[in-house]
């Protein structure tokens, strides 16, 4: 595996223009918009790398939403299994799964989050990773917008509060989305040498108690509160809405059809899911089982 890819604070670089423009360079590529669904953790990470190969081979690119369902502790690449307290994730029936991208880990459920995934080939993409970032997260903002909700990528530092849970890390201005200055999404990239995958979550409710409870250590429900806040905090929105939201500021950024899943991605997504994301070996050791035989491309995972 080559040097990881890593990125210091910087300005906020978006540009006001970028937010109301839409694709200037891809958007006569071909596009879909698969809404949103419930799965497993296992799978919802599986239809990513698959996504990623269906658009490096000439297929789709993609846009999804999507629920984990059940619920899913996330661990970012790095993250240290010892953080995770396995025994109340498998008393209250969470799955645990590794991401392939770095940052911290997320709870997620089927109602106080809101997760995306943006699938393109690498070279119709910025070579930058802060323009990348920028690029691809102009439908996230349009979708605030629609809400009501004024947000904006972190301007300033904050120190780590509580490094193994995503939410509760410095904040970075590349990916991270704040509202007055706390955090309502985190954003994350992993580039594969012929695709680009970022995917990301928006809180929509606050769960802060058994975002907590998945941990060994970490801090009160209060200082959670203090540097997090939700969709729902600031817009008068059901979830439906706020779903509908980001499908529609998905769909308008890269003009994308309706779309569905083949079966042989589902059938390819099912395969990676049992023999990477469901394997002990990825989620507790992060050694992938698939990389022997070439199942995998990856270079960089970066937040």
């Amino acid at each position: 595996m080559g040097d990881r890819q890593r990125f210091g604070q910087s300005p906020n670089r978006f540009a006001p223009a970028l937010r109301s423009g839409g694709m200037t360079d891809i958007d006569d590529r071909e596009w879909r918009l698969i809404r949103e669904d419930r799965r497993r953790g296992a799978m919802n990470m599986a239809l990513d790398e698959i996504a990623a190969e269906t658009a490096a081979k000439g297929g789709p690119r993609t846009l999804r939403v999507y629920r984990w369902d059940p619920a899913t502790l996330s661990l970012g690449y790095h993250q240290d299994p010892e953080t995770v307290d396995w025994a109340f994730c498998e008393r209250e029936g969470i799955d645990v799964v590794r991401r392939p991208t770095g940052g911290g880990a997320i709870y997620h459920d089927t109602h106080a989050d809101i997760s995306y995934s943006i699938v393109a080939p690498a070279d119709e993409l910025p070579g930058d990773l802060m323009d990348t970032y920028e690029r691809l997260c102009e439908p996230l903002f349009s979708a605030f917008e629609r809400l009501g909700v004024s947000a904006d990528f972190a301007d300033t530092e904050r120190s780590a509060l509580f490094e193994p849970a995503c939410y509760l890390r410095a904040l970075h201005p590349a990916h991270d989305v704040v509202v007055d200055s706390r955090k309502v999404s985190g954003n994350a990239q992993y580039r594969r040498r012929d695709s680009v995958i970022q995917h990301g979550s928006a809180m929509f409710d606050d769960t802060a108690d058994r975002h907590l409870a998945t941990f060994v250590d970490g801090v009160t429900a209060e200082r959670f509160r203090e540097r997090v806040t939700t969709i729902g905090e600031h817009a008068d929105v059901d979830r439906e809405a706020a779903v509908d939201a980001f499908e529609a500021s998905l769909a308008a950024w890269a003009d994308a059809e309706t779309g569905e899943w083949t079966d042989d991605e589902l059938d390819h997504a099912r395969e990676r899911a049992r023999e990477k994301y469901d394997a002990p070996a990825w989620n507790r050791d992060r050694e992938d089982p698939t990389a022997a035989r070439g199942a995998t491309d990856r270079e960089d995972p970066t937040e």
